[in-house]
C-alpha cells in the first residue's frame, strides 16, 4: 500500500488523468484509482480534492440522471486541467527520473529490504 503522504503529493495529477480518459462520478473517481493499485481512497480525501480541482477550474461539474437513485455529479477536465495535467506528468517524470538514479547510485535497494529478506530466510 502507498502511504498517505507520499499519495498526497500525486493524487490531484493523477485525478486529472482518470477525467482525461472520460468524465466520471466522485466515487467511480476512487474505485478507478484503487484498481490502479492506489488503495482504498477515502471520500474525505477524494471529495475536497474536486472541489479545490473545481474551484481553480481545473475540472467542471455536471449533475446527470442516474440510473440508480438520486442524480450524481459529473466531474470533467477543463483546458485549464489539461495544462496542469501536462506539467504534472513532465514534474512526475523529472521526479522519479531523480529517484530511481538515487536508488541506481544507492544500491538499488534499501536495508528495509535486506532487513525483510533476512527475517524470512530464517
Amino acid at each position: 500500500m502507498i502511504p498517505s503522504q507520499m499519495l498526497k503529493g500525486t493524487l490531484e495529477g493523477c485525478v486529472l488523468a482518470i477525467l482525461r480518459q472520460e468524465e466520471r462520478y466522485g466515487y467511480e473517481i476512487s474505485q478507478t484509482l484503487e484498481r490502479y493499485g492506489f488503495g482504498r481512497i477515502p471520500e474525505g480525501t477524494v471529495y475536497p480534492l474536486l472541489l479545490r480541482l473545481e474551484k481553480r477550474g481545473s475540472i467542471i461539474a455536471s449533475f446527470r440522471a442516474s440510473p440508480e437513485g438520486p442524480q450524481r455529479k459529473y466531474y470533467a477536465l477543463t483546458e485549464l486541467g489539461q495544462k496542469e495535467l501536462a506539467e504534472f506528468f513532465r514534474n512526475y517524470r523529472e521526479l522519479t527520473g531523480a529517484v530511481d538514479q538515487l536508488i541506481e547510485m544507492t544500491g538499488g535497494h534499501s536495508h528495509a529490504q535486506e532487513d525483510e529478506a533476512a527475517v524470512g530466510g530464517e
